[in-house]
């Protein structure tokens, strides 16, 4: 899989540093490209890099981060912008979501949850990829292997029950989910299974116990546990937050 192409927007040059020096890039499959301090800046450096993830903070100069997405999308319709923001106000997080940004995140920045953020990031532009496939008659195992996964994930999944149904051996296929998709194979699990959760948190009144169910976990507190690394969030103030 090639590398990811980053451009970090921030005025102040020691976050801009902190995203350089305190991130693994490498361990990502990422590469930071350029660097701008505020928003003509970001522009210019849109345009003449081309980048395939821009990590923006909303309050820059001159314009801010939000406008400058608004203005991009048009050139630049597969770049992804992730906000990394002071704000902690829901009307900018919802404003985010109307330019469909990829995520959203507090300073000060835990980079934990912002690998787990480049990491769902790789696992949609797959999905993008899949969806754009026009040859199925030349389907890549790894397309078979993560369609069973979307349509099991509320079972019981491991790269052994993967085995035994696609005849594969589970290093080969755990070797795949690294090579194709730039991630390991419970992380991709797991991306799916917050997907379905957050869809049915907003789409349903289904207790937090269906919920976790549903999206393949036994136990809630489990669920719970994970969706809270995964969004920041716990389920209940995630779904009290989108439906206010």
């Amino acid at each position: 899989m090639k590398k990811l192409r980053v451009l970090l927007v921030d005025d102040e040059v020691m976050i801009r540093e902190g995203f350089k020096r305190l991130f693994d890039w490498e361990a990502h499959g990422c590469e930071v490209i350029g660097e701008a301090a505020d928003g003509m800046e970001a522009l210019a450096k849109l345009d003449a890099l081309n980048p395939d993830i821009a990590v923006m903070d909303i309050n820059i100069p001159i314009m801010n981060g939000l406008k400058v997405i608004q203005m991009s999308r048009l050139k630049h319709p597969d770049t992804a912008f992730i906000i990394v923001s002071g704000y902690d106000d829901f009307s900018y997080c919802r404003e985010a979501l109307r330019l469909q940004i990829t995520d959203y995140i507090l300073k000060p920045v835990n980079y934990e949850e912002f690998g787990i953020c480049i990491d769902n990031l790789k696992i949609a532009l797959f999905q993008r990829e899949i969806s754009e496939n026009e040859n199925p008659e030349e389907e890549r195992a790894i397309y078979g292997i993560t369609r069973f996964i979307q349509e099991h994930s509320a079972e019981d999944i491991s790269l052994s029950v993967l085995s035994d149904e696609f005849h594969l051996n589970p290093q080969y296929i755990s070797q795949l989910f690294k090579n194709e998709i730039g991630v390991n194979f419970l992380t991709y699990l797991t991306s799916i299974r917050m997907e379905q959760a957050k869809k049915l948190l907003l789409t349903t009144s289904l207790s937090i116990t269906e919920i976790s169910e549903r999206s393949g976990y036994k136990d809630y507190r489990v669920f719970t546990k994970v969706f809270k690394k995964s969004e920041g969030i716990t389920p209940s103030q995630y779904r009290r937050d989108f439906l206010q």
